[in-house]
């Protein structure tokens, strides 16, 4: 069953369990690309890497009627520091949950073991050169977008692509998401897409799942659209969904019901 609404312009839909968020974003997301692959010959999508995505990535990569063949693929962030390639990198992680296993017609990484200002001024001539047609994304437990955390969020953020330095509560999701062991562990620096190249996409696909997320998922509906919680933006986006299950929806369950 989906329970489904608007918050100003977002459509917010809200499912049994995680597992079903992430089955239903994905079929949503798959009619959507092969609409697209009917008339286009080249497909730009932009993924997130996190533990969120994983049943969302995993429904998708095991659909054969998506145009895949199509599809370049980019990613959104990436550590600053990693070997190019190192298990904890988002790249990889990309890679294994999903690159691999599809044929795709290109694949984009971020190196983020190359000269910083280089690597952005690189990856933002690639996503320039055409339009974004998806972003498949989630939200940090602080409301970041990507890595614009609260701290250096900017709705008209004039770059594509910057170097930021992690808030604590981002680098904190790392180790709560397992990603690292320790906090001294994740590194402090990385690069990320900015808010309005993000949000320069035909269709956004939000999925955020569990209890971590139910703070910033009632302040992205129903707090401010300030930079204080990134993710409100998405509120004033028509084009996007945002894809709850019980837990990440709970803190807003009675303003929902009214």
């Amino acid at each position: 069953m989906i329970l489904q609404f608007t918050m100003d312009q977002l459509t917010v839909k809200i499912l049994d369990n995680r597992q079903e968020l992430g089955i239903q974003a994905a079929k949503e997301a798959a009619a959507f690309l092969r609409k697209k692959g009917e008339t286009q010959s080249v497909i730009r999508v932009v993924f997130a890497a996190a533990p969120s995505q994983r049943e969302f990535l995993k429904t998708l990569r095991e659909d054969p009627s998506i145009p895949w063949t199509k599809i370049q693929a980019f990613h959104m962030d990436e550590y600053l520091g990693l070997p190019f390639g190192h298990p904890q990198s988002f790249g990889a992680y990309l890679t294994e949950e999903i690159f691999r296993h599809v044929p795709l017609g290109g694949v984009h990484l971020f190196r983020g073991d190359d000269d910083p200002q280089a690597e952005g001024a690189r990856y933002a001539k690639l996503l320039q050169e055409a339009p974004l047609d998806a972003v498949f994304l989630g939200i940090g437990e602080n409301g970041h977008l990507a890595f614009n955390d609260p701290p250096v969020a900017d709705f008209a953020d004039p770059q594509a692509v910057k170097i930021i330095t992690l808030e604590e509560t981002s680098r904190h999701q790392q180790v709560h998401d397992g990603c690292f062991a320790a906090l001294e562990d994740v590194p402090k620096e990385a690069l990320t897409l900015t808010i309005p190249i993000l949000l320069s996409a035909e269709r956004l696909f939000v999925m955020v799942p569990g209890p971590t997320k139910a703070k910033a998922v009632e302040r992205t509906l129903f707090g401010p659209v300030a930079t204080i919680c990134p993710a409100s933006i998405l509120r004033t986006c028509p084009q996007a969904t945002l894809y709850l299950d019980p837990e990440s929806s709970a803190l807003g369950q009675n303003r929902i019901k009214e």
